[in-house]
């Protein structure tokens, strides 16, 4: 064998060797702790669902599942950082509305690419918002708040966790169905926005099962109506949306993790299998539960074409409201 020939040989052994060494690597995966990045405050609905699954997913990976809670710029700062992190599966992310179908119409730039730079692991679940009202508020069910909606133009104040929350755009898509105009309140969270619908301040606001679920059942608001396809269990007696006359308005939040673009299929395998296992522990079923979430286990196709399906379909709202954050 001449020189000339070795030495091409040795190049494309050495080229596949570097090619296949991720793969090769991925086959032991985890090796070290995964960080989780949740881009909300620690003690929200999202921390909350993201450490009672890490703990769940902790045993069949081996490893133990870091929370980092990285929050900020409506989850573009959380989601950056993952967009740019190394693509070994040691950097995942809790991610909902925002990220994957919000944001891109919400700002001018991101400076990442919702379709491009990431990497689908699988679903959590999804949660119905409904929408509630202070006690004392005069119309007492939905039929009359949409009369005094229509008949009180810009004078109804809603209220919202901020602006870009799956709540903000609920209520948009709410008005844009009905033809009617509310005048938004954003707060910074769901607990003081809470507070001010319960306190008579704020009327009324559409709030998420997570957050809101103690003061429906509790009667601290008047639920009026639901944003799910079907009733509730944890709430039979509210009617949907669709059954007060307002069709394809199904609004809900919904999550799952993602990665970095480019992350090997086994590692990829290996997350989504442990996703799903942790779907049947007891204290997650008991939190999905006492959240009023349902489980949404699948593929990481299935959690794709979802999250591609709640962008073409919020983005036409988003424009037709006028709705910018930049």
């Amino acid at each position: 064998m001449n020189a000339q020939r070795r030495t091409l040989l040795t190049g494309l052994a050495a080229a596949g060797a570097t090619t296949l060494a991720p793969w090769a690597r991925a086959q032991g995966y985890p090796e070290q702790p995964v960080k989780w990045i949740v881009p909300y405050p620690a003690g929200g609905g999202t921390d909350v669902i993201a450490r009672t699954l890490s703990e769940a997913m902790r045993t069949g990976l081996g490893q133990a599942i870091v929370i980092d809670n990285r929050p900020g710029a409506s989850t573009n700062i959380g989601a950056d950082l993952v967009a740019k992190s190394k693509p070994d599966g040691y950097t995942i992310m809790s991610a909902d509305n925002a990220v994957l179908a919000f944001n891109e119409y919400l700002f001018g730039k991101l400076p990442f690419n919702p379709e491009k730079d990431f990497s689908y692991i699988g679903a959590i679940g999804r949660f119905p918002l409904a929408l509630v009202v202070h006690p004392d508020f005069p119309a007492q069910d939905f039929k009359a708040f949409l009369a005094y909606a229509k008949a009180n133009p810009g004078k109804l104040n809603y209220a919202s966790p901020g602006n870009g929350s799956p709540h903000h755009l609920a209520m948009e898509m709410f008005k844009n169905r009905t033809g009617t105009f509310l005048t938004h309140i954003p707060y910074r969270g769901a607990a003081p926005a809470m507070a001010d619908v319960m306190g008579g301040q704020v009327p009324c606001m559409f709030l998420d099962l997570a957050s809101g679920l103690p003061i429906m059942q509790g009667n601290k608001v008047r639920v009026l109506a639901i944003g799910s396809a079907q009733r509730n269990k944890l709430l039979p007696n509210v009617p949907t949306l669709a059954e007060v006359g307002v069709p394809n308005t199904e609004v809900f939040a919904f999550q799952g993790v993602l990665g970095p673009a480019g992350l090997p299929a086994p590692v990829v395998a290996k997350l989504n299998g442990e996703l799903n296992k942790a779907f049947g522990n007891p204290a997650v079923q008991k939190r999905f539960n006492d959240f009023g979430m349902e489980a949404l286990p699948g593929t990481p196709e299935q959690f794709a074409a979802l999250s591609r399906a709640e962008s073409k379909r919020w983005g036409p709202i988003i424009k037709a409201q006028g709705i910018k954050l930049d």
